[in-house]
């Protein structure tokens, strides 16, 4: 009997996967990841640990707070500070879900680790690499925070719930009567619940961001921001100046605090550039590749053409001009629906 170590955070997915899991026969356990001190903690390993009770299932609980404050939290915290907007939901994946868990997993003598995540994955015999895929429910595709994820993560991954709609995920949960099947789901970062990033990080670092010039893109000042990590590339609303029309952030320079003002025409681009390239479908022999790419999380899927630049960089060269392509943020391509890789936007044009 095949083992696997299940990812659990009490919510209504992670339950549901260990349900799928023991059905198919695994003999499963359930760990939860302690992350971030925060209300709430010790409730989601309670309820975590009471849906493993009622499967009949071990639960551990993993305390991997340096892991994430190191690799997640300081991260992120660097990225602001450097101008980026960074979504830290993909490093925790690549540290921590899919790099600590397994870990440990694997040292337990587990087969696999298996997550509530939405995408499926598959081996490709011809070119013997792990595959990742969109799932059935493509409104709750979420590959996009999974590119940076390597062959060996990949192999010792399950995705139970790639076939089914949240809908039936949801039908599961009461089934088995579980409390979190009617849940609302929660759009914030985890270690950041209220959305306020600038409030989370001016605290973290100990002191307020310092105030700097807003100009346009001709370099005349137009008025004073609060600290250029309050805004990013496309943001409209919250700019507390009034220029007698709609003004938007075209970009920022750090290291002079300044925030770039502009029409919205100025936020779309048709060219942009990716560092830290991770391939998964495919791996990169110098040619141009015709794909589709994401910029963000929500964003549909555009046709482009994929340039290699070097082993990490490329060009991503769109049919149409694209919105806010934000530095930090991932551009993740594909090829219909399988994940080919991904890279970290870095400048665009």
């Amino acid at each position: 009997m095949k083992k696997v170590t299940a990812a659990m955070s009490g919510g209504v997915d992670s339950s549901v996967s260990a349900v799928i899991l023991k059905d198919m026969g695994y003999e499963v356990c359930g760990a939860t990841l302690r992350l971030y001190e925060r209300d709430g903690v010790s409730a989601e390993v309670a309820a975590a640990k009471e849906v493993c009770d009622r499967l009949g299932i071990a639960h551990k609980v993993y305390d991997m707070r340096s892991t994430f404050k190191t690799e997640v939290i300081e991260r992120f915290a660097r990225g602001y500070a450097l101008g980026l907007t960074p979504n830290p939901c993909i490093e925790c994946n690549k540290y921590l879900k899919f790099g600590a868990l397994l870990d440990e997993a694997l040292k337990d003598g587990c087969d696999f680790i298996a997550t509530g995540h939405y995408s499926d994955i598959g081996f490709d015999v011809g070119s013997g690499r792990y595959l990742l895929y969109r799932p059935a429910d493509r409104k709750k595709d979420q590959t996009y925070v999974l590119w940076r994820l390597s062959q060996h993560q990949l192999s010792h991954m399950l995705m139970p719930l790639s076939r089914l709609t949240k809908d039936e995920v949801r039908e599961i949960a009461e089934k088995y009567a579980f409390s979190s099947a009617s849940a609302k789901e929660s759009q914030d970062i985890c270690f950041v619940p209220d959305g306020d990033y600038a409030a989370f990080l001016e605290e973290y670092r100990g002191e307020p961001f310092k105030t700097g010039d807003y100009t346009d893109i001709c370099g005349k000042v137009l008025g004073r921001h609060l600290g250029h990590q309050h805004y990013t590339i496309g943001q409209r609303k919250g700019l507390g100046i009034a220029l007698g029309k709609p003004q938007f952030v075209i970009s920022k320079d750090p290291v002079t605090n300044t925030v770039i003002l502009g029409d919205e025409e100025h936020i779309y681009k048709k060219r942009v550039y990716i560092n830290n390239v991770n391939f998964i479908g495919a791996v990169s022999d110098g040619r141009d590749l015709t794909c589709t790419a994401r910029l963000r999380y929500s964003a549909r899927d555009e046709k482009c053409v994929f340039h290699p630049l070097s082993e990490t960089e490329a060009l991503l060269e769109f049919e149409n001009p694209q919105r806010g392509p934000t530095p930090g943020q991932s551009a993740v391509f594909y090829d219909g629906d399988a994940v080919l890789g991904g890279g970290y936007i870095i400048r665009s044009e």
